[in-house]
């Protein structure tokens, strides 16, 4: 990678970095500031304001925000089961909060996974959730095919005792890419993902058809191909029991041959990898 390169990719993902971690201090504030009682639609619309103040005017998605058994999507079965509820938390619930910003063009897609007071139960899956994002990054710089990669992520669960719950997102994604959008004075949109954004990835997964390659990282044929460049939203997500945890942060893919540079996480400073340290 040459230096004007690498300097135009620095200043590019800066933007990136910043609304990623705009979006991570929004769940940890919205986290801080739950209670018993509080419903699921309560907390997505929490979210919402607390970044809409802060000067987001357009989403990936809007907020999502899921409780006790839902955070393993127990019984999901269409895409509007993925939107907030009128469930309650309640003191020891496991709860997940997701949210896709888009800021000055730039766009995030996190996941945070906290509860109610205690719980071992997603303790546990949060520290094993490590490996898999070691995995994840080993095998992208290998350059092993996107379906590859997922079938060791999905052993590697069963190995540790673990349902896979990211089968059961629209297409059974671990991960989607991301890239900047276009401001709009009025940005709409629809089923909860802003037009801006799906426009961006209708155009990817067209172009990406054309080539041999996918903008959706699936368990399917589609993806098997090598990690394409760019900026991948990677949420592995755990399940056992009626739990669920996950995290979700960007992923840099480039076309250099230094392995470091192939590949890495856009941001080492998040919610859950301090968590990691603090435990070592």
């Amino acid at each position: 990678m040459t230096t004007a390169v690498a300097d135009e990719l620095s200043v590019r993902l800066r933007g990136f970095r910043q609304v990623q971690r705009l979006a991570y201090d929004c769940a940890e504030a919205v986290a801080a500031q739950l209670q018993p009682g509080v419903t699921e639609r309560e907390a997505a619309r929490m979210q919402r304001a607390w970044l809409r103040e802060r000067g987001v005017r357009d989403w990936f998605h809007l907020p999502f925000a899921w409780f006790g058994d839902r955070t393993a999507f127990v019984n999901f079965r269409i895409p509007l089961q993925f939107f907030p509820t009128d469930r309650r938390l309640e003191p020891g619930m496991p709860f997940i909060l997701d949210m896709a910003p888009v800021y000055d063009g730039y766009t995030a897609d996190i996941g945070y996974s906290g509860s109610l007071g205690l719980n071992p139960v997603q303790d546990r899956l949060m520290a094993d959730l490590e490996a898999h994002r070691r995995l994840i990054l080993r095998e992208v710089r290998e350059r092993r095919p996107l379906r590859t990669i997922y079938e060791d992520v999905d052993r590697l669960m069963v190995r540790q005792g673990y349902a896979n719950r990211h089968r059961a997102y629209p297409f059974g994604v671990i991960a989607h890419k991301v890239d900047r959008v276009k401001q709009r004075r009025w940005s709409p949109h629809l089923f909860g993902f802003g037009a801006q954004s799906l426009k961006g990835l209708a155009s990817d997964a067209l172009h990406g058809h054309r080539d041999g390659w996918s903008p959706l990282w699936s368990p399917y044929r589609f993806s098997d191909h090598p990690p394409q460049p760019g900026l991948w939203a990677v949420e592995p997500h755990l399940g056992f029991r009626g739990t669920g945890a996950k995290f979700e942060e960007i992923l840099v893919v480039t076309d250099s041959r230094d392995p470091e540079e192939s590949a890495f996480w856009l941001d080492d400073d998040l919610p859950h990898v301090r968590r990691w340290a603090e435990d070592k």
